[in-house]
């Protein structure tokens, strides 16, 4: 068996293929990043060893057209994050820095950690969709609150009156856009105004694409995974982003895992008799905070959440760590819904009983 470290960048990939037994090199090659370069790649690697493993540096923005080919084909993709890589530099006599190199640290870094704990990568193409419109909406939405801001230092200069009356985010209702292109309509065509106006035209445009946007992803959410839209605190956005950043729960292998990648499992922070846990840093930021949104929404309106957390403050932990506990409930539970909505359950895990693994009752009651 090899493992096959691939160092990845925009123009070309480099390969080299490690013994997984004793770590001794089998072969290199760099590759083009393209879909010859792929079919080079499979070649490569099928004449060294039939039996083989792709650790690929997790750059899904340049990995990701070399990951779907590999998937395609039939073999095993794990993704090795790139911090993960520096103790294996740190660990050999060779100096320096080069793509081999890069490549060789992240093979090694795939036998250090296991093969069987790192995140496989998995082909999610409806989730894929999801999260290239999500991240587009959010692009727009972005660019539309600059342009709010400077509508606003130019109203500042031009009607400063307006301006005051103006409350955060109100130019995102058409009511409030109409007044101000009324207000602007009746100033002296200068420059400056006409600047504004179409800075307000152009506000709305994107008013008006975020909506269309919003309706599609709702829309592709509720073909992929309704039952995440029905959990309290899950609006289509953060559903976007849970779906998206998730890219396949059945890569992770448990709800440990899943929370793992979320950052929302603690990490002990214990010492003699001390014994904690802190918060993890570390985890797909995106994913956390799409967590974290929904745990403060059930916090401030579901009942049971609010016992829960009571509860919590009853045991001596503080109001940051009654949430971590949740957040904890909640990736769990998030992680049974994506899990359990696969589209091809003959290919999970079974446990001996016949049971699929992950499946769970209905709803995980915060007051566990």
């Amino acid at each position: 068996m090899i493992v096959i470290g691939v160092d990845t960048h925009k123009r070309s990939h480099t390969l080299v293929a490690l013994d997984a037994a004793t770590g001794a090199t089998r072969g290199q090659l760099t590759i083009p990043a393209t879909d010859e370069g792929t079919l080079l790649g499979l070649r490569f690697a099928a004449e060294l060893d039939p039996v083989r493993v792709w650790a690929v540096e997790d750059c899904r923005h340049v990995s990701g057209r070399l990951e779907r080919g590999l998937l395609a084909s039939g073999d095993r993709v794990l993704r090795v994050a790139p911090g993960l890589t520096e103790t294996s530099r740190r660990a050999v006599r060779q100096p320096g820095k080069s793509d081999p190199i890069d490549a060789t640290a992240i093979a090694r870094a795939a036998l250090r950690e296991g093969l069987d704990t790192l995140p496989a990568a998995h082909l999610d193409e409806q989730a894929l969709e999801i999260r290239t419109l999500n991240d587009y909406r959010d692009q727009i939405v972005c660019e539309r609150s600059r342009l709010a801001c400077r509508l606003r230092w130019q109203l500042v200069q031009l009607a400063p009156d307006l301006e005051a009356k103006l409350a955060p985010a109100s130019l995102d209702h058409p009511q409030v856009r109409e007044r101000v292109a009324r207000r602007l309509a009746r100033l002296p065509r200068t420059a400056q105004v006409r600047v504004a106006k179409l800075t307000l035209k152009r506000i709305g445009q994107i008013t008006v694409e975020e909506r269309e946007l919003r309706a599609e992803i709702t829309a592709l959410i509720e073909a992929h995974c309704p039952a995440l839209l029905a959990e309290h605190g899950c609006g289509p956005v953060t559903a976007a982003i849970i779906i998206g950043h998730t890219a396949g729960a059945q890569r992770f292998r448990t709800d440990a895992c899943f929370a793992r990648h979320a950052g929302t499992a603690p990490i002990p922070a214990s010492s003699g008799n001390t014994q904690r846990h802190r918060l993890h840093r570390g985890g797909n930021r995106q994913l956390n905070r799409a967590i974290h949104i929904i745990a403060l929404s059930r916090a401030r309106t579901d009942p049971a959440t609010r016992a829960y957390l009571n509860r919590k403050h009853a045991e001596g932990k503080t109001k940051r760590e009654a949430i971590r506990c949740l957040k904890r409930h909640v990736a769990r539970r998030i992680w049974r819904i994506l899990y359990t909505s696969a589209p091809a359950p003959h290919e999970r895990p079974v446990n001996p009983n016949g049971t699929v693994k992950g499946d769970a009752p209905a709803l995980m009651q915060c007051t566990r």
